[in-house]
This record gives C-alpha cells, structure tokens and sequence, in this order.
C-alpha cells in the first residue's frame, strides 16, 4: 500500500488499515444466539450402525440483522423494520435438530429439510419413515437411513404467515411500517373450496392472512367463477361477511385468522376471489436470512450456545437443502435473491435438491407476500411462483425482455452449488416443469450449467398415490409410481461430489432435439386412445404478469389482480406404446410396467370443474389381463399374458432394470431388493387372477 520501502512501524499501519477496510465484513455475524430447550433421546436410543444413538435438539435460534449490509439488501422492506439500540432488526425462529449423540461419529454432512407449510416430511422421502411434526419414535426413524450414514438432519421455522399448533416450525419477522403508520396495500386471496361449505379461511388451514384494515372491511370485493378463464362476476357485498379472529400466540406480529362467510354457499371446486385492503405486512423475506445465517452458524462455529460444536470446533463441513415442492421452490428463490452467500461472503449449501417444484419459485420475498401461494391449472392463479426466470442458467424472455438465470447471483459472488433438479413429471402437466429444461417459449433446449443435474422420474405424480390406490375426485386411480428411492441415491453422490468426489450420474430428461419432449396435445404425445380414458384438453402453462410499476423495482403490488401480458410455452414428455412417459428416469415399476403411469388426472363428474386437472395428480391405468380381454374391449396395450409368461418372469425382469438402475448410480442396492419384494406384493394377486382365467 505504501510502496515496497516502508518501514515496519508503517508495515505494521498499513497491515491495520486493510483490517480496517475488510472488518465490517467480519463484524455481520447475524445468528446472536441458539436457545435450546430440550436435548433428549431419539428413537428410544437405538443405536445407528457405527454412528450409534442420536438425540433431538428443540430451540429456537435469535437472529440480528443490518439494512445497511450488502448481504441484506434484497430483503424486501427490511429497512422499515423497527430497529434495537444497536441499529438492527431483530427476529427469531423455531428449531429442531437430529443430530448424532456422540458429534465425533458425524459424517461432516448437515441436511436441512426446508419445512412445507411448517410440517417435517423429510424423514418419510429418506428413511420411509413414519409422518408427524414431532419426530421421536422408531416408527419415525424408519430405517435409519440418514442416522446410519451419519448426517445431520435440521429444520427450522421460515415462514412467518404460519398459525400456532401442530408443532408447526414458526418464523417471527418483524413488521414494516412507514415511521408511526402502518403501511397499507392491496391483497388478493383466491379460494377453491373441496367441499360445498358456506364458511372457509381465506388464505390456507392453518396460515394466518393479512389484517383487513377498517376500509378494507367496508370496500373488500368477491368474485366467483368456474373455471380460471370465465369473466369474474361479482357477487355483492351485503351478501357475504368477513370475519377477523386473533390468534393466541406468543408472536407480537402474528397475523389473525380471517375467514369468508357466504350463506348461499361456496361450491365445491368453484373459484373465489377476495381483494381487500390489508395493512401491516410481515418482512417475510428474512425467511431466507434466517435459513443463511443458520447454516452458516452451524458451518463455522458462529453464535452463542451452538449446540453443534465438538471440542469447540464445528463438527458440519458440508451442507445441503432439500425441500418439497413449495419448498423446493423456496430453495430456488433462496438461490435466486443471492442468500448461498452469508455475510462474509462463504458458500451456505454446498449442494441443494429443489424436488417438485417445478419451474416455480414463490410469493416468498415482496410486500404482502403469502409464502403459501403457488399456481395451478384449476386453482391458485396469478400469484408470483410461475415467473421468469424459470432456468438456472441465464436467459433472455422475449415477453419481459428480462435477463437473468436462478444462478446469476451465486455465479457472482462465487458460492455456487452442486445442484441435483428432481421432479415427478406430473411437474410438465401441473407445474410448468418443461420451462426449467427449455427457453421461455419452448422452441429449444437450453444448456444445463455444469453444477446442475435434471432427474425427470418418468410416469408418477407430485406424491406417490398409496396402493391400492382409489379413485376419488378423479376420472382415473391415483398413480402410486414411487421414486422415493432414486432420493437416497441420488442425496449420497451429491454429497461425494460436494466433497471432491465424482460428479453425480447424468442427467436424465426429455429434450426437443431428441423428439422426446414435445407439444402436450395428444397427437403430439402419442398417447394411446385407452376405451373409457379421456385425455386432458387442459394443462398449467403460466402467462407473463403485470403486477404493476412498483414490482420490479420495490416488490409492492399494484394491480389486484396482476394482468396477463402473454403467455410462456409449456411441453411434455413423448408417450410410448402403452402410454408411459419416455426419456425419463422412470421408477422401475413404470419402466417395466403392469399398466400406464400417467402424469395428469382429470376431475371426474360431481367432483366438480369435471375435465379440469385434479391437482399434482397422475393416473394408474390397469393393462387387460388377457389378449382376448385387450381385443373385446379394442384396447391397444398388449395384456399381461401377452408381456410376460409369469410372476417369475415379471420379477426378473423387474430385477434386471433395477440392478440395471444401481449399476448406473440411481438406485441403491439396498433398494433394488425392497423394490422388487414390494411389487412382488402388490402383482402377485394380478398374475394369481390370469392363472385362473386361462386354466
């Protein structure tokens, strides 16, 4: 700094001034301190291969943050956020680790399970355990998986919008105001009722709404329609009530309950459409620094009382975040806005896994944002989830004329991550899915980055449909294709290759040079004509949204409802013979099949909206047990008898593809047998039924 002969006493100046120029960088540590309320036994203290019992940490963890931090700057109104004596903004949240009882036996390796609407569903995609928001029992340990591999498994509240109960993870955010006023603005809830009912909440069970201010209440306007392209017609304002319920909690800015009356009568799958005035917005984007800041704590040692140190020292080397559709989205947005750099700049996640989310992200980050929100073919529509952009790397949309890719900012500060994009394909028909992998208009493929990988899981829905599976609400059974076990393989190489080791296996998708993704009509697909099986005349495929001048550049939105200003290009998977999606990483159960796994369902008569999709749902369509049965009903799928001589032969086959699938890196070996003994289960009585007809 001062040349190549200055002295030691200005060696030791100049050495204290580049300190100087770097120290606020070091000085924005924003994890204040954990407050753990419980250590106690997991499992009943079963004991996990080498790694041995684990235990269940419960607290909540305190956060500080600056307005004036770089880091923080796209946190949509922080800096209206009331401040403590030291300048920043203070908020908290809610957390539960599983973590090994002796941290020497750790694997280096930290999964953080983004909660889905504050509920804990990590352990049933890893370890097929059992569900609930309270994980404790062997039941909830399932198999042990993650315990025996030795992570460490971490939730944490982020949502602020939350209602207390149910051990539902919470964020408490703080509230912007304009100085002594509360800030004010336009909020719109739509509401598709499952049943006909004359009261309902506005927003989600168990999600708290925005407070209607006293003109709010007075000039809120409802709509109704049946199908999300019809005219709104307004139904008038003396005919329905709104009621504004606090809630107890333990929160000073938890939203009410707001709820609609309407004595006439909300039908079932019809769509509603309230717009009124709100005030009080939660700075709901700090869900995001709370999750940054957590990870890092827990990387590098940082905050008081940090229950993951060994001998002082941070026993997590490594990080990595899966989330579940909405929460998948949530980590796509998280990656969007920049949070993979802390405030020192250090990678967060080393390695994410965006599963079900489709193209989306979310109403995560802007003012009045209602993290619940997604969008749909039937319901949830004009919400900020399916926006530009919808690739990682970056793209130009020709509606916006934007430019931009989820990755761009980690590209920029240097902390990108290995990134592992899994989706059943009900993700093309519901969710957009096809954007992710395509431009904005799907005229071509676009190049996947390096870091990424797209496992496409051929043939199965949003979530495995149990079996035997049921009809419900839809034309066809619900689609039971599992590709839970693709999961645990695919969690394991990510983490090699996060630490140095081989890349994970390819990707596995359906492009448009290679005429496997094509136009959605089914004369494009190909899909057979099924007797008694009709084929959607519908699919989810998102418009570009005017949300009005100030959303760009302040995240506020103006026009209630936003306005369609064109729409993006949504493609699908090519069908084959028997109708199942092809080029795709398809469970082995579809890819050696007993009947067509598709990724739409349809709504059937009396449930409402009929031919509409039913929601992230697929279909199981049976194949005819006989020849004779496939030529007197003009079915052109080959019957069971027709594919294969017997159980036994299905079974090796089955086997085959499974061992195929381990070979290349899909599936553990562990999970080649659990497959083929579960199908054996569930085709058994299939082929018992074929040996006594053809006797």
């Amino acid at each position: 700094m001062f040349g190549s002969n200055e002295s030691p006493v200005m060696k030791i100046l100049s050495s204290f001034i580049v300190t100087l120029i770097f120290l606020p960088s070091l000085l924005f540590g924003e994890l204040v301190h954990f407050e753990i309320e419980k250590r106690e036994v997991f499992a009943d203290g079963k004991v996990f291969g080498e790694v041995g019992a684990y235990e269940r940490i419960i607290g909540r963890v305190f956060f500080e943050l600056d307005p004036s931090s770089p880091a923080n700057k796209n946190i949509r109104d922080l800096d209206k956020a009331p401040r403590n004596e030291k300048g920043k903004v203070e908020l908290s949240c809610e957390l539960f680790v599983l973590a090994p009882k002796d941290l020497s036996k750790s694997n280096g390796a930290l999964l953080y399970g983004v909660n889905n609407r504050g509920n804990k569903s990590l352990l049933s995609y890893f370890n097929y355990g059992g569900g609930g928001n309270e994980p404790s029992s062997k039941s909830h340990a399932g198999n042990g998986f993650l315990m025996k591999q030795g992570f460490t498994v971490v939730w944490s509240g982020w949502d602020g919008e939350l209602l207390p109960g149910n051990n539902r993870l919470r964020l408490w955010p703080p509230m912007a105001s304009d100085g002594e006023k509360p800030i004010t603005g336009r909020v719109r809830c739509e509401m598709v009722p499952r049943s006909d009912i004359t009261r309902t909440v506005v927003n989600w069970a168990n999600h708290g709404s925005y407070r209607p201010t006293k003109k709010g209440l007075k000039t809120a306007t409802l709509t109704h329609r049946l199908l999300a392209g019809h005219p709104r017609v307004p139904i008038p304002r003396d005919q329905w009530k709104l009621h504004v319920s606090e809630v107890e909690s333990d929160f000073p800015n938890q939203l009410p309950k707001v709820e609609l009356e309407y004595s006439e009568g909300l039908k079932k799958a019809h769509i509603y459409e309230l717009i009124y005035e709100a005030q009080d917005p939660l700075v709901m984007g700090s869900g995001f620094s709370s999750v940054r800041d957590l990870i890092s704590s827990f990387k590098h040692g940082t905050g008081k009382a940090n229950p993951l140190l060994y001998d002082g020292k941070p026993v997590i080397q490594r990080a990595h975040g899966f989330g579940v559709s909405q929460s998948g989205r949530f980590l796509r947005e998280f990656l969007y806005w920049g949070f993979n750099a802390d405030e020192n700049k250090q990678k967060v996640f080393d390695g994410l896994i965006p599963h079900v989310s489709g193209s989306g992200m979310g109403s995560f980050n802007h003012r009045f944002a209602q993290p619940t929100r997604h969008a749909g073919q039937h319901d949830h529509h004009d919400y900020p989830p399916d926006r530009f952009p919808f690739a990682y790397g970056k793209q130009i949309d020709p509606l916006s004329s934007q430019q931009e890719g989820i990755l761009d900012r980690a590209l920029e500060s240097g902390t990108v991550p290995y990134i592992l994009h899994t989706q059943s394909t009900s993700e093309y028909w519901n969710r957009s899915g096809s954007l992710v992998h395509t431009d904005p208009l799907g005229q071509k493929d676009v190049v996947i980055p390096d870091n990424v990988r797209l496992y496409f899981f051929g043939g199965t829905q949003h979530g495995p449909s149990a079996f035997p599976p049921k009809q419900g609400d839809g034309q066809t059974l619900g689609n039971p294709g599992n590709f839970k076990p693709y999961l645990r393989s695919l969690l394991l190489a990510l983490d090699r290759w996060s630490a140095g080791g081989p890349p994970a296996p390819p990707s596995v998708y359906p492009t448009i040079s290679e005429g496997t993704l094509v136009d959605w009509t089914q004369n494009a697909t190909g899909f057979p004509n099924i007797p008694g099986i009709r084929y959607p005349g519908v699919i989810q495929q998102p418009s570009y949204l005017d949300f009005g001048p100030s959303w760009q550049s302040d995240g506020i939105v103006d026009n209630q409802p936003p306005v369609p200003r064109g729409s993006y290009r949504v493609l699908v998977p090519k069908s084959d013979a028997d109708g199942n999606d092809v080029a795709c990483l398809s469970p082995p159960e579809v890819a050696v099949p007993v009947a067509t796994y598709t990724s739409w369902r349809l709504r059937k008569k009396g449930a409402g909206a009929e031919n509409e999709l039913l929601a992230l749902q697929g279909s199981y369509i049976p194949f005819p047990l006989t020849k004779k049965e496939r030529q007197e009903k003009g079915d052109p799928r080959l019957s069971l008898q027709e594919r294969y001589s017997s159980l036994d032969d299905y079974l090796t086959k089955l086997r085959a593809k499974c061992i195929e699938l381990q070979k290349a890196g899909y599936l553990l070996q562990e999970d080649v047998e659990r497959t083929v003994n579960i199908q054996r289960e569930r085709v058994a009585p299939l082929f018992e039924k074929l040996n006594k007809i053809t006797k």
